[in-house]
């Protein structure tokens, strides 16, 4: 499947600058719909190379407003879902903004997309509505869980993307990434954390617990994956993890980072960090098994080497002193 013109909601994230970025490379008209704010900042957006935000067309807007969720749709014909709140502690401190954005933002992009006839909606789903794994790997049809109000959102979010694909035959594919990390994530997630920590001279770290394991996937895996979802009519109706089938403690990942920075450190066990033990994930490894077979994708950076490889180059961006100056890594960023 190939489109005229592609809507990227979220495009000034993490992953939405980078999957914009990646669509304009391929050849894609694509309009990158971004969080409304009074400083007009397109957020990473605003570091991309001047022939991508030639290139791009920048609607500003809330996706919590349907009126301005539909003018965003409309002459496109397909839209890439990433517009969401992601961070868990938030979703403790605010879970009515969570159900706000992430589950009724969703019902505006479906009940647009309905309207205007979309041609393909990827809809973006995490492994946490898995919860904590009660087998490996996780297979798409493992039970979902809500252990937090954040993945509880996305399970609404999910539900209801599938509800118009099965009520109304709206061509949604949902795309459910593992522990993406790499250039540009939040200091909020603890690969970023470790790194930032490291990198203005801290030499005792504050974590979490260091016990749970991650299926953690480099950017640019993640956004090959958001590609193969959006072109492969198989994916319609269909629910895809995007996952290397590696675990790996947050423990290991900190000895893993340590090394490869030539750094010494002490951990200190940080409460503000901690999640309620109910709500803690302690284990996610993806079955990765549909993505092959279906859309012919898997990962680059997988197993233990690609993992490595894959913090190798995010520990090198965030050496750069242009890009370390926009972390405040003495503050807890939930």
């Amino acid at each position: 499947m190939k489109f005229n013109k592609v809507l990227v909601t979220g495009a000034d994230g993490f992953i939405g600058s980078h999957l914009t970025e990646h669509l304009v490379g391929l050849g894609y008209d694509v309009r990158a719909f971004v969080f409304y704010n009074s400083f007009n900042s397109w957020g990473w957006l605003d570091c991309a190379a001047k022939e991508v935000k030639d290139s791009l067309e920048v609607f500003a807007g809330d996706i919590r407003d349907p009126h301005g969720v539909k003018k965003a749709m409309c002459g496109c014909d397909a839209v890439l879902h990433l517009a969401a709140l992601i961070g868990i502690p938030y979703s403790y401190h605010s879970p009515d903004t969570y159900v706000d954005t992430n589950i009724k933002g969703t019902l505006n992009i479906l009940q647009a997309a309905r309207e205007l006839e979309v041609s393909k909606v990827v809809h973006t789903s995490t492994s946490e509505v898995y919860g904590t794994a009660k087998f490996v790997p996780i297979k798409e049809d493992h039970p979902l869980q809500g252990q937090s109000p954040y993945s509880a959102s996305k399970i609404g979010a999910d539900q209801m993307a599938l509800s118009f694909y099965n009520s109304f035959a709206t061509p949604v594919a949902i795309i459910r990434p593992f522990n993406t990390y790499g250039p540009r994530q939040s200091a909020r997630a603890v690969i970023p954390t470790i790194i930032t920590q490291i990198l203005k001279g801290h030499r005792k770290i504050k974590l979490g617990v260091l016990s749970p394991t991650r299926d953690f996937n480099y950017i640019k895996d993640t956004i090959n994956g958001f590609t193969a979802v959006l072109e492969s009519d198989r994916s319609i109706g269909q629910v895809i993890n995007i996952g290397s089938n590696y675990e790996i403690s947050i423990g290991e990942v900190v000895k893993i980072i340590t090394g490869i920075m030539n750094t010494e450190i002490d951990i200190e066990s940080d409460s503000g960090r901690i999640r309620p033990a109910a709500s803690e994930v302690d284990r996610l490894r993806a079955d990765n098994s549909l993505a092959k077979t279906l859309l012919g994708w898997e990962p680059a950076y997988g197993g233990k080497e690609g993992f490595r490889k894959g913090l190798v180059e995010t520990v090198e961006w965030f050496q750069q002193p242009s890009n370390l100056k926009n972390y405040k890594a003495g503050v807890y960023n939930i």
